[in-house]
């Protein structure tokens, strides 16, 4: 049975190496061959004629932007440093508020976001930014909500944080326009455990997680992450970073404007609704080894923090992949 093929473009900014365009372009390919058929059509743009060629010898083949003939399923703008102002012609911008218009999926991958930023196509949008040039791209794009997410993906516009994130980016699209199934298969592929979701937070370095430089503050919460399923007391904390208890509470009320005791919980929560929603262990299972020492205890304290508890929050997920499924295929 003939598939029709989706044309994916990727536009290099200048000065970005070709290597930040392979975690998308390793997912499209492993899709085709998975397949055993072609159902992606990867294409390389740059702004001008020349080659990408890195200083360390890494080449791409690439074509001149205004090669990009009617026909695109989606366009992404690569870049691996925030571009000037002046980095995207006039003639592209327009193209790309056009495209978007006539419903290609535009996206920015890492600081290639920052393109569609210039070109006025995320005011009042979410996108999500490397953690390493979120303050500045903040700073610079105001208008835009900014996030430490791996990747946001609505509305027609797309962007990822880079690196594996963007492996996740194009898995989640490739099940949505492909099935679940060959999502699966070409995650097997490429060797990952599991396809992330968008909204969980990029694993930037603890201070710059925290806001904060404050040793003890970095050592209580490794601690911290390091005992989820067998929960350590406050008053251990504070032992194992060699301060008092006050002193510590004193330190997360300064910085994280919590109580250790709250910081942990939530922490704990979290893991858990990650586990809750991405494997098939039961709700007892996840409660248990995420620190909990019951059923009860468990979901009273899910509801509390999500206000729903952990099968309803379970429910209503399988509920909203189910409901993604039927409309595919409708």
């Amino acid at each position: 049975m003939a598939t029709d093929i989706r044309r994916v473009g990727f536009l290099l900014l200048p000065g970005t190496h070709p290597g930040a365009v392979m975690p998308a372009l390793s997912v499209l390919l492993s899709a085709n061959r998975m397949a055993e058929q072609r159902r992606y059509a990867p294409e390389t743009y740059t702004l001008d004629e020349q080659a990408l060629q890195a200083s360390d010898g890494l080449s791409l083949v690439a074509a001149p932007w205004q090669q990009c003939a009617a026909g695109l399923a989606q366009l992404w703008l690569v870049a691996d440093q925030l571009p000037a102002a002046d980095a995207l012609p006039q003639e592209l911008v327009a193209y790309l508020q056009q495209a978007l218009a006539a419903g290609v999926l535009l996206g920015g991958l890492e600081a290639g976001v920052a393109g569609l930023a210039f070109a006025g196509l995320l005011d009042q949008h979410r996108c999500s930014v490397h953690w390493r040039m979120l303050d500045e791209f903040r700073e610079r794009f105001p208008g835009v909500e900014a996030t430490t997410h791996l990747f946001e993906l609505s509305d027609n516009l797309g962007s990822s944080s880079g690196g594996q994130a963007t492996t996740d980016l194009f898995l989640t699209l490739l099940a949505q326009e492909q099935g679940q199934d060959l999502a699966a298969l070409v995650a097997e592929d490429l060797v990952v455990e599991r396809i992330r979701d968008g909204g969980e937070r990029q694993r930037m370095p603890l201070r710059n997680r925290l806001g904060s430089s404050h040793p003890k503050l970095t050592q209580a919460v490794i601690l911290m992450e390091s005992n989820i399923e067998e929960p350590l007391t406050t008053d251990e904390i504070a032992r194992h970073v060699c301060v008092s208890r006050r002193q510590l509470e004193r330190i997360f009320k300064q910085y994280l404007n919590s109580v250790p005791s709250q910081y942990y919980l939530e922490l704990r929560l979290n893991r858990a609704r990650q586990m809750l929603l991405q494997t098939s262990k039961s709700i007892i299972q996840i409660g248990l080894s995420c620190g909990f020492s019951s059923g009860p205890h468990f979901s009273s304290a899910y509801r509390n923090c999500f206000g729903v508890t952990p099968r309803e929050d379970r429910n209503q997920r399988r509920a909203q992949q189910a409901a993604d499924g039927v409309a595919k295929d409708s």
